[in-house]
């Protein structure tokens, strides 16, 4: 009897070009989550096996990237923008086979652009870059895992003061969440108690308790380290 992969071939038809073709995804029974990170950054009880390489689409026919969450619908003249600056310019290749971390982030910054191009949802870009940043702290690169941070952040920001996020998995609490979070992780800690304050303020309308009991903790995490560095201060002075 064959041995099950943890990899295996999905059929896609592309959103853009509609040329078929296949993704490799992990199958669920080997993406086992040992425990998630304070930004919901996953870590795999087999880190050889990472299912966040497998989350983007590239056509290997037009080059146009993106993730089962981007919409189907292309805004007027965004095809046109795609084709002209990505598919005019791709150079065949596959991104179909087992991917390194490398080609994950390649893969994800592929995405990034065509959904800038396609004017997609600030809540989908923000979770692209959120991506990005994952796989470049798994390289252990803090200089761009922090830049890519950043770039998250901002579409955090614009979704939370756009609404777009409506109608999607996200919530508001969620997103003022990881928009405290982030803050905290670029260093900008006074961004990261307003928004930890943000969270709390809505707590009676929120029915995510588990979100604000972590915003609680990274809040008091934050206070302590000031706390710290005072009376260190202190002590040297």
């Amino acid at each position: 009897m064959q041995d099950i992969q943890p990899l295996y071939d999905k059929s896609m038809e592309c959103l853009l070009c509609k040329q078929k073709s296949t993704t490799k995804k992990v199958r669920s029974r080997f993406a086992r989550v040992a425990k998630y990170e304070t930004d919901f950054c996953p870590i795999y009880a087999d880190s050889s096996i990472n299912a966040l390489y497998y989350t983007i689409f590239v056509c290997p026919h037009c080059g146009f990237s993106y993730s089962e969450e981007f919409s189907r619908y292309f805004p007027p003249a965004t095809k046109e923008a795609i084709e002209e600056k990505v598919s005019s310019q791709w150079v065949p290749q596959h991104f179909s086979n087992e991917r390194s971390i490398k080609d994950a982030i390649n893969s994800y910054k592929l995405a990034s652009y065509c959904g800038a191009l396609k004017k997609e949802k600030h809540i989908i870009l923000a979770g692209i870059h959120l991506r990005i940043a994952w796989l470049y702290r798994i390289t252990q690169n803090s200089e761009q895992e922090k830049r890519f941070l950043r770039f998250a952040l901002t579409e955090f920001e614009a979704s939370y003061s756009t609404g777009d996020f409506s109608g999607t998995r996200a919530s508001e609490a969620k997103i003022l969440y990881l928009a405290g979070d982030i803050s905290k992780r670029i260093g900008d800690h006074k961004a990261a108690i307003k928004y930890f304050s943000l969270v709390f303020e809505r707590q009676k309308n929120a029915r995510e308790t588990s979100i604000i009991q972590m915003a609680r903790d990274r809040f008091q995490e934050i206070k302590h380290e000031q706390g710290s560095r005072t009376t260190a201060a202190s002590l040297n002075g």
